[in-house]
């Protein structure tokens, strides 16, 4: 692929994994024809969380989502491919999953604006700061998938 890749993060959440949806949400993306190159289990501590959520900070919802991040393990992915932060975003629809569409992944998994399933990356400059939070470089891969014709016209990927 020689256009410009991107990288993005997505967090499966404890709602995910108590559901044992893992398997379902990473499907999704696999036969999207998006790449991960890193990904790996972890417990969010608080730390972790008030990095990732430094935006929030003093927010009146935070204490209560980072409760929620702490109660199971998630699963942090980097997904790696042509506008894959704006693709990604799309698959994983609105935060309010009561009125994410059908077909999305908090359409067909949420009813929540907090327990949302996922979270994936705002933009590429959130992206990459959020992807050093959780990996380091040496945790990241570098390939492409060998079917990637399969999913993007040549002059997408000369």
């Amino acid at each position: 692929m020689s256009k410009t890749k991107e990288r993005t993060l997505v967090i499966l959440k404890p709602d995910a994994m108590h559901r044992g949806l893992l398997g379902e949400i990473l499907s999704r993306f696999e036969r999207k024809g998006i790449t991960p190159v890193g990904m790996k289990m972890m417990k969010m501590s608080n730390l972790l969380l008030d990095k990732h959520y430094a935006q929030h900070k003093g927010k009146h919802f935070l204490p209560k989502l980072k409760e929620f991040m702490m109660k199971l393990p998630v699963v942090v992915i980097v997904f790696e491919g042509l506008e894959v932060v704006r693709v990604t975003r799309a698959m994983c629809g609105p935060t309010d999953g009561k009125n994410a569409p059908a077909g999305t992944i908090r359409g067909d998994f949420s009813m929540s604006t907090s327990s949302t399933i996922v979270h994936s990356s705002e933009d590429v400059k959130a992206a990459k700061r959020e992807i050093a939070i959780f990996f380091k470089s040496g945790e990241l891969f570098n390939y492409d998938r060998p079917d990637l014709d399969f999913y993007y016209a040549e002059d997408e990927l000369n």
